[in-house]
């Protein structure tokens, strides 16, 4: 008789694939061997970033975060088809980091190249008069901080692995290496630095009607997965519960869409160990083998110091 868990695994590997495809990004996570690339199999972020159910709602926090921020979301607005291919720029971003984080240093350096060259053409005039560019320094770090905090705070809510004392700070100081290598400056280095950057940006950040009109387009994504919209609920209210007090003020967001937040979570939490059963071959297995370690590894962390709570 078929094993439950098994069965609820394939399921969940067939989701998983319809929705981002494999083999078709173009990165060498094979080649050479023995390349550490960025980070390297004792850093935090390798284990960070393995967690599927808490990278994606983590994305979905930072996207709903990178609304507010009228410059940031400006160059969204005028230079991206966000309205009919959200799904393509998520497709994007996660095989970015993905590759950032496990593939050798040439091609993260690739990568990294590669959006700098798009950052340079991303550049106009909000409706109220302001200049943006996308490679400014402060918006690089605006996005990079947004998606570090939602990256972390899903990890720590979703994967089955406890968040051991001091890595937290860890993986604020390895990842902002990307952020630094794209242009960012004065990137917040450990939770106490990322709480204290989220405070001081309280007075650039608002709520507008473009804000409104992207988190509408998002609260209808369809995943070209069985049961898109049912999908699309689990993780963007998934995701909704990963956002700062601050936010979820700032959001407007209403009782009832709390509740379904946090229900959402519950509901993730509960399944995502079996995201690992059903993704055991994906490419940080595949960075595992590049330099010589068991993907099993993963399982256990590199290092012990101290831990604060978490970043608001």
């Amino acid at each position: 008789m078929p094993n439950p868990r098994s069965i609820a695994a394939a399921r969940i590997r067939h989701w998983v694939l319809s929705a981002f495809p494999r083999g078709q990004s173009g990165i060498d996570y094979d080649h050479p061997a023995g390349d550490p690339g960025l980070f390297g199999p004792n850093s935090v972020t390798w284990r960070v970033h393995a967690d599927f159910p808490g990278m994606l709602a983590g994305g979905l926090c930072a996207l709903m975060l990178q609304t507010l921020h009228p410059l940031a979301l400006a160059g969204v607005w005028d230079h991206s088809n966000f309205r009919a291919d959200l799904v393509g720029r998520l497709r994007r971003t996660t095989n970015f980091v993905a590759g950032t984080t496990y593939a050798s240093l040439p091609e993260a350096r690739k990568l990294i190249d590669r959006v700098s060259g798009i950052h340079l053409q991303v550049r106009g005039v909000t409706p109220d008069g302001r200049d943006y560019r996308a490679e400014d320094p402060a918006l690089l770090t605006w996005v990079h901080v947004t998606e570090a905090y939602g990256f972390l705070e899903g990890f720590r809510c979703y994967s089955p692995l406890s968040l051991p004392p001091g890595a937290a700070d860890r993986y604020y100081d390895e990842v902002r290496r990307v952020a630094e290598a794209l242009g960012a400056r004065d990137v917040p280095a450990s939770q106490a630095q990322v709480r204290d950057y989220f405070a001081r940006m309280q007075g650039e950040l608002c709520f507008d009607e473009r804000s409104r009109e992207v988190l509408a387009v998002l609260s209808r994504i369809r995943l070209p997965v069985p049961a898109a919209g049912l999908s699309r609920d689990l993780f963007l209210g998934a995701g909704t519960a990963l956002l700062p007090d601050w936010a979820v003020q700032r959001l407007r967001l209403r009782r009832s869409e709390r509740v379904r937040a946090s229900v959402a979570a519950a509901t993730l939490r509960a399944i995502a160990p079996l995201f690992r059963i059903a993704l055991d071959d994906g490419v940080a297995p595949r960075a595992c083998r590049r330099v010589g370690i068991e993907p099993s590894s993963l399982e256990r962390w590199p290092l012990r110091s101290a831990d604060g709570g978490r970043a608001q």
